[in-house]
């Protein structure tokens, strides 16, 4: 068997929210023992300031990046950094009993490359062995394995015609603006398209007053057409069971709701009849988590129940937390299915733990308890 490989990254800088802190890269330890599914792959940590809901002596946990399984490292690579302007910041190999037990994935060989665009962090993986399914043909917008990262942009007429020039696949009919009678997403304007593997990605572009304040300011100081990454979408079958799992277990915060219908709304899912209960989330620092709780129409379908991290479907929000053992318990309680046989050591020191949310969705922890030299 090859020995442990581990991934040479380097660790970028992490902004904070809290603007008294400083940027520093700690790596991770993880978990708590659990059950049967897959192991996590731990990224570079920032240590974070944080205090949960109500217990001042908790902490909200860091958006740490957005994970996908890509089918083509290179070719993924070579579209988000020439047709959406990331840049590759860090790369690597793995191989090994450790990172088998953290993805849950047997004789596995993995590349990886982590990619930034302005402040936020993805990270592509590409399973050399063994290769997973490829994403399902028929997926619909509705369907709950459904997620997608949002790309702000300063003018979406300008992105809208560069992703035409560069041939991409379209999930919505063309680009929508919500209408001005959706107090909280009027003036909004949106599109989803497809990276090569299939997987929907979404620029959106905010007018005054809407979206993080940063966005506009941003967009007014300079030509760059893609700014960063707003948050990652996930499709929920139910607001208040996900709530249970993100905020009241996970410690995120509730920054905003809104309730989307109309033919734009139905537009830019692709869905016929398309009403959704939207629930935008923060943590301490990073990209939100927003569900889409699709009122109507029935008919979604549930993430398959055999899916695994070498599926190209497989897309992990990767956080860190304050106390990881007690919030792997928490989340327990609430929901998750462990995907990590218990607390996994990589070879470099760094822990971590895999789970999936009530969903489906997979949630990958970082503990931000171990300070680690930077790479």
């Amino acid at each position: 068997m090859d020995p442990d490989v581990s991934p040479v990254r380097a660790v970028p800088p992490v902004r904070w929210a809290l603007h008294a802190l400083r940027l520093i890269a700690v790596l991770l330890l993880s978990v708590a023992a659990l059950s049967p599914e897959a192991p996590i792959r731990p990224a570079p940590i920032p240590p974070a300031a944080m205090a949960a809901p109500g217990d001042p002596h908790s902490s909200a946990p860091v958006v740490l990046e957005i994970g996908l399984t890509v089918d083509d490292l290179d070719r993924s690579i070579d579209f988000f950094t020439r047709v959406l302007d990331f840049e590759v910041v860090a790369s690597g190999e793995q191989a090994g009993e450790a990172h088998e037990r953290l993805e849950g994935v047997f004789g596995l060989r993995t590349r990886t490359a982590r990619l930034r665009l302005g402040d936020e962090f993805i990270e592509l993986t590409d399973y050399l062995a063994p290769e997973g399914r490829p994403h399902p043909a028929d997926s619909a917008s509705n369907d709950r394995w459904f997620q997608h990262v949002a790309i702000v942009v300063s003018d979406m007429s300008r992105a809208y015609a560069h992703l035409r020039r560069h041939g991409v696949r379209h999930a919505s009919s063309g680009p929508q603006r919500l209408p001005d009678s959706n107090p909280a997403a009027g003036g909004i304007e949106a599109f989803y398209f497809k990276d090569p593997d299939g997987h929907v990605l979404e620029v959106i572009a905010f007018p005054p007053g809407k979206g993080d304040a940063r966005w506009p300011a941003l967009a007014a100081r300079g030509d760059a057409l893609f700014l960063g990454i707003d948050h990652t979408a996930i499709v929920v079958d139910d607001t208040a069971t996900s709530l249970a799992f993100w905020r009241d277990a996970l410690g995120l915060t509730v920054a905003g709701t809104s309730e989307n219908s109309g033919p734009e709304q139905e537009r830019l899912n692709n869905v016929f009849g398309a009403r959704l209960h939207i629930t935008g989330l923060r943590g301490a620092s990073g990209p939100g988590v927003e569900f889409l709780e699709y009122l109507s129409p029935d008919g979604g379908r549930p993430y398959p129940a055999d899916a695994r991290a070498n599926d190209l479907l497989h897309w992990e929000t990767r956080l860190v937390v304050p106390d990881l053992d007690e919030v792997g318990r928490r989340l327990l309680g609430n929901g998750a299915r462990p995907v990590s046989h218990g607390v996994v050591s990589l070879p470099d020191g760094r822990r971590a733990l895999l789970l999936r949310d009530p969903d489906g969705h997979a949630v990958e922890l970082h503990a931000a308890d171990h300070p680690a030299s930077t790479r």
